[in-house]
């Protein structure tokens, strides 16, 4: 698994804030063991990383689709213990691909709780280029599948426009491999009935994502194994 190379840095005020939760529930997930433990500090002050805040939008994801916290649990314990907040962030990806599209018309409060922070003007104009947030006459209009990912770019040390053109790009390959792959299950599901098409669909609908998360992962270290000769090669 990767691992971050930067140190916790959030206390746990910090950590509930980023995550649009209390600190109880922080206290709580940690008794239950659904958040490794903190790092100890200075003071004994406990401070927290950003793999702990990637655990915590995964359990939001999965309460969102209906789990219990025993079926959190259980699922969180199938994990491996090393994983990083980019393979939890993968984790949550596929998880969010199970449900259908959230979008939710919301005001400016509750736009920066959702996002997990106080979001300045500028922010929700990018995030509005995006297509993440859209201004309405009631507040904001916002796909809550994406906001948290929308965020994270926020803080991506690379211009707004080469942000916007590979989100382009994403759209445009992704849309040719869902045609592409459309196409194949067509032709296998032709003459079944609706009910099993629509089940058959639901169950693929999930491993298809995470396979197609697992291949560009692969691909992308690949291609910057070719101009960055650091990059671990791609796990087989």
């Amino acid at each position: 698994m990767t691992t971050d190379a930067e140190e916790p840095t959030l206390t746990i005020d910090e950590l509930a804030a980023r995550a649009g939760v209390t600190v109880r529930t922080v206290r709580f997930y940690g008794t239950k063991g659904l958040l490794p433990p903190p790092a100890i500090g200075p003071r004994r002050v406990g401070h927290y990383g950003r793999e702990h805040l990637a655990r915590l939008a995964l359990i939001e994801e999965l309460q969102h689709q209906g789990m219990t916290l025993a079926a959190i649990e259980r699922y969180l314990r199938r994990l491996p213990s090393d994983l990083s907040a980019h393979d939890l962030a993968v984790h949550r990806a596929v998880v969010a691909s199970w449900a259908p599209d959230a979008v939710e018309t919301v005001s400016r409060a509750e736009l920066g709780r959702r996002a997990g922070r106080p979001l300045a003007e500028e922010e929700v104009d990018r995030l509005v280029a995006m297509d993440v947030v859209e201004r309405t006459g009631d507040g904001y209009r916002v796909d809550l599948g994406l906001l948290r990912l929308g965020v994270e770019l926020l803080d991506v040390p690379l211009a707004h426009e080469s942000i916007l053109a590979a989100r382009n790009v994403l759209l445009e390959h992704s849309r040719a491999a869902a045609h592409e792959l459309s196409q194949l299950l067509r032709g296998e599901v032709s003459e079944r009935d609706a009910r099993t098409v629509k089940s058959l669909s639901a169950h693929m609908q999930p491993l298809i994502v995470q396979a197609l998360l697992t291949t560009f992962q692969r691909s992308l270290r690949e291609e910057l194994r070719e101009w960055l000769p650091d990059t671990p090669p791609a796990r087989p």
